[in-house]
């Protein structure tokens, strides 16, 4: 007896992996908001601290220092860290989108359609989506930067810098993109063009950490595909979960979103819109580089092909 009780007795289990995750308010992090409410990295032996932003450029920017494991952060500022020579790498798509950005523009400044940007000051937070839209916005109405003027402004800073007119339009997304058309109501004239651009949101890290760190990667991402599942299914509790994560109004995180698809992915979109950044950037002088980097090299298929195979059709 004493010897059957010795052979059942269970061995430690295995202790909880402590990560650091820096993510956004943004409607993008969505399903990073929901795994941590719903304790599904818990469930997948990890302990996550998170790290909150506004906005995943500086998000990103904390796992470039090593102040964070993993980021949320869409493919402009992962472009541009790439090009500096930061040695990260996408794990998963978590969001697309081409309805999260546009144009807000103040109608007592004359400004009626896009083509009346000419001469005027337009908000724009540098090195992030709202930058590349800006630009592709204007050429797609016959207009080049140089014709407008750009002010760089932090997404926070949108609504006050349009309410005190330093600006007479910003170049913006969702909440900031929501709050100012409630704010200024028909004040205001919205420029939306869902065809020039869909935006993707990842999941980053760094090169090393990932490849040291294999199974933490596909444990996170297991997480990630139960808060897709309980997004698909419970869309309504997901959006009550964002508004407390966010201390947002629900009827806010409800305005925007049918605008985005919470769905893990790593297809060829990703590596499309960084090649076509990456012509932008060089174009207009935005990177010190000249050669277009082997972005396959920086998108790492495996972790999220060892968690839902179907979800990958990009290819090296």
């Amino acid at each position: 007896m004493l010897a059957a009780c010795q052979k059942s007795t269970p061995q430690n289990p295995e202790p909880f992996r402590k990560i650091t995750v820096a993510f956004t308010y943004q409607p993008e992090s969505v399903l990073m908001h929901v795994a941590m409410a719903q304790d599904f990295f818990t469930a997948e032996g990890l302990e996550v601290q998170p790290q909150m932003y506004s906005f995943g450029k500086t998000a990103l920017q904390a796992v470039v220092d090593g102040k964070a494991d993993f980021a949320t952060v869409a493919e402009t500022p992962l472009m541009f860290s790439i090009l500096r020579g930061e040695p990260v790498t996408a794990i998963a798509n978590i969001v697309t989108s081409s309805s999260n950005h546009a144009i807000v523009a103040r109608r007592d400044t004359g400004i009626a359609k896009l083509a009346d940007l000419k001469g005027k000051r337009v908000g724009f937070t540098p090195g992030t989506t709202s930058e590349f839209f800006l630009d592709s916005i204007l050429t797609a109405s016959g207009l080049t930067r140089p014709e407008i003027e750009p002010v760089a402004i932090d997404p926070e800073d949108m609504q006050q810098s349009l309410e005190r007119k330093r600006v007479d339009a910003v170049c913006t997304w969702n909440y900031p993109l929501i709050q100012i058309r409630r704010q200024l109501g028909a004040d205001v004239a919205v420029f939306y063009d869902r065809d020039i651009y869909t935006e993707t949101f990842n999941v980053a890290a760094q090169k090393a950490f990932i490849e040291n760190n294999a199974d933490t990667a596909e444990r996170v991402l297991r997480a990630l595909l139960k808060a897709e599942a309980f997004v698909a299914d419970k869309p309504e509790a997901a959006q009550t979960i964002m508004a407390r994560a966010t201390r947002l109004e629900l009827s806010l995180v409800k305005d925007v979103w049918a605008d985005f698809n919470y769905e893990l992915a790593l297809d060829q979109t990703l590596l499309i819109t960084l090649e076509d950044e990456t012509r932008w950037a060089m174009k207009n002088r935005l990177a010190d580089r000249e050669v277009m980097p082997d972005y396959r090299l920086h998108i790492h298929t495996d972790s999220l092909a060892a968690v839902k195979p179907a979800a990958v059709s990009i290819y090296h």
